[in-house]
Formats: C-alpha cells, sequence, structure tokens
C-alpha cells in the first residue's frame, strides 16, 4: 500500500481525504454509520461567535447534478462547540479542523481567540460572508479586505490557519495571493458558486433567501481549474474541493497541485463516499507504482 500520509502547514493527515464544513456537521450522524477515524480529518460545521438560526426555509433545492443551499450557517456557536462537540470529536482519531465564519473582523477574531487553547488541529477561515462593515460585501471578494481579515485573525491564532476562498470573484489566483500576504498557512477552496432556481408555477425562487450556494458534481470542472490557478501562484500548500463524488475525482485534484481534498455534497448523496475515495486513491497509486500521494501532487503536465 502506498504511504497516504499528507502534511499541511505542520499538521499531519493520515491521509488526504478531509470532509468538508457544513455537509459533515460535527460527525456523530456518520459516526453511526462508519468508523471516521479512518478519514484524513474533519472539517467541522462552519462556526461562529454567537448561536445562529440560520436562513428561513425552503433553504435547499435540488439542481442538475447539485445542489442549492441557503442555510445561513446555523450552529449553536464556539462556546457550545468547545463544550459538547469537540469532546467527541477528539475522540475519533482524525484531524479536526474548526471552520469559523462572522459578519465583521472583530467576529473572527473573537472567535478564533476563543478557540486559543482548544484541542483542535488547524483553523479554516470561511471568507464567503457578508462584511456588514463593508455594505454587506463578501470578505472574500477583494485582494484587500482578504489580506485584512487574515492578518487580523492569523494576529490571534494559535493553531495553523488555512483561509477558504469564495469562487465568486474576478481572479481567484489574486485573491489566494493576497490570503498569503496576510499570513494564511494554507488555503482551500472552492466555496459555493452563487445560483438560483425558479419554481415556474408559483414564479418564486426555490430558496426564501432568492439565491444560494451551488455545490456537487456540476462545479467540479471550475474547481479544478481554480485549484491549478492557485497552485502555481501560491508558496503554501492548497486543499482542493467542489464537487469531488470519486477517486478520480480526487486523483484529478491532486495533480492539479493540491496536498489534500474536501469532500462536500457527496456526502449527502453517498455517506460513504470518503472511504470510497480513500481506497480508489490507494489503488490508484499501486497500480502506478507510487509509493506516495505526495508523488503525484502538481504533476500534471499542461500543454
Amino acid at each position: 500500500m502506498a504511504d497516504l500520509h499528507v502534511n499541511i502547514a505542520g499538521v499531519d493527515f493520515k491521509n488526504p481525504v478531509i470532509t468538508a464544513s457544513g455537509t459533515f456537521g460535527f460527525g456523530q450522524e456518520y459516526a453511526r454509520l462508519y468508523d471516521i477515524s479512518k478519514l484524513g480529518g474533519i472539517s467541522c460545521k462552519g462556526t461562529t461567535l454567537h448561536e445562529r438560526t440560520g436562513n428561513p426555509s425552503p433553504r435547499i433545492a435540488e439542481t442538475p447534478s447539485g445542489i442549492l443551499n441557503s442555510v445561513g450557517l446555523q450552529n449553536p456557536g464556539v462556546d457550545v462547540f468547545i463544550e459538547e462537540d469537540l469532546p467527541f470529536l477528539k475522540k475519533q482519531n482524525t484531524t479536526i479542523i474548526a471552520n469559523i465564519a462572522g459578519s465583521q473582523p472583530e467576529d473572527y477574531v473573537e472567535t478564533v481567540r476563543r478557540l486559543q487553547d482548544a484541542d483542535i488541529d488547524m483553523i479554516e477561515l470561511n471568507i464567503s460572508c457578508p462584511n456588514v462593515k463593508e455594505g454587506g460585501i463578501s470578505f472574500g471578494t477583494s485582494t484587500k479586505s482578504v489580506e485584512s481579515i487574515t492578518k487580523a485573525v492569523k494576529a490571534v491564532a494559535k493553531q495553523p490557519l488555512m483561509v477558504k476562498l469564495t469562487p465568486n470573484v474576478t481572479d481567484i489566483a489574486e485573491i489566494a495571493a493576497a490570503a498569503e500576504a496576510g499570513g494564511a498557512d494554507a488555503v482551500s477552496l472552492i466555496n459555493t458558486l452563487t445560483g438560483m432556481k425558479i419554481d415556474i408555477r408559483t414564479r418564486r425562487p426555490l430558496l426564501k433567501n432568492n439565491t444560494g450556494g451551488m455545490s456537487g458534481a456540476a462545479v467540479f470542472p471550475v474547481a479544478l481549474r481554480m485549484v491549478w490557478q492557485v497552485a502555481n501562484r501560491v508558496n503554501i500548500p492548497v486543499v482542493g474541493m467542489g464537487g469531488i463524488t470519486k477517486w478520480e475525482d480526487a486523483v484529478e485534484m491532486l495533480l492539479a497541485g493540491a496536498t489534500a481534498i474536501q469532500i462536500g455534497t457527496a456526502n449527502f448523496t453517498d455517506a460513504f463516499t470518503p472511504l470510497k475515495v480513500i481506497d480508489g486513491l490507494n489503488a490508484y497509486l499501486d497500480s502506478c507504482g507510487e509509493k506516495s500521494v505526495m508523488d503525484i501532487v502538481g504533476k500534471v503536465q499542461p500543454w
């Protein structure tokens, strides 16, 4: 068997397969189905400073080869996460990533400050959130705001910081470079693409929020292209996600330059997808005579 171990900013993962934030909760439901210690890591549900009830329903809509969601970061808040969810996670023998979100810079900073002494391995900074102090424009859509929020959070973070990038920008490589300039130890991408669906009978959007984030297999080629662009721009590790549904997708992401991958929406259609990807990746490496998964990272050969 090939060595599937990877290291991202000093954090060890037993394999490069991580479950994506927002699709795996805090792991308890999936732990009823299989041994989640087999996962390389878990990126927990997006956590905010205070409890959020999320957006009104309907907030999920199916699309061809994907879904739209406008859940609105429903979560119990960082203190409940530390006190109630983290103890369970730390018993699972896998790497734990705390995904955090906020509506103003102070929210992010205080959330990370409360996580300073928590037993987590890494922080993932969700910068797709609207910045209320800047008129609701996403933190992640300008190089200035990306560098600024990254720098502010990095100043108080004790754990390595990974910045999760939104694809809803003109040049994602520029955004990734801004995160790197702000002190990010790694970047992950892509978050969801903004989309919409309308019920032609009622003539209303299917989501109460009108628009939502699109994810699923349909976004994979876009995600792959962006991962490749970012990997060729920054000098920090890249974690690829967006539409991965099978091991072949994971191999493509690794070849494009990702050190690890995250699986999101596929968890809803087949809860065992992460395990199938791990097995398939291992079989692929063996068939190619590769001794380590790191041997294929960034090895795509462009024309």
